[in-house]
């Protein structure tokens, strides 16, 4: 049947556009901030006592205890102590080595 003119067009052809729509949301918004937070789960699961972090704040420091739900930083110069209790949740990253060299680099610096 050839669709004449003045007729409603047909619920697949009305529908299609908004199928195509959500699945577009679905894969360029929905599937990699899926993907980030399984990342971020991985790394706070990942935590280790002797890790170098930063927090959300900016805060770098050294995890000295890791608690339930949060973690115990010193976050003091080499040599002198001042610990911190941060929640897990404001960990923001897990630094490498390369960054632990440039983390010693600015340190040097603002002494």
């Amino acid at each position: 049947m050839e669709a004449q003119a003045g007729q409603a067009p047909s619920l697949l052809g009305a529908l299609l556009p908004f199928v195509v729509l959500m699945l577009l949301f679905y894969f360029m918004i929905i599937r990699p901030q899926k993907k980030q937070q399984q990342q971020r789960d991985a790394m706070i699961a990942g935590l280790r006592k002797g890790n170098r972090i930063t927090t959300i704040g900016g805060i770098y420091g050294e995890i000295v205890d890791i608690k339930d739900d949060a973690v115990l930083l010193n976050i003091a110069s080499q040599g002198e102590r001042l610990i911190v209790r941060v929640a897990k949740w404001g960990v923001q990253d897990v630094l490498g080595k390369d960054n632990v060299a440039k983390d010693k680099e600015t340190e040097e610096e603002i002494s």
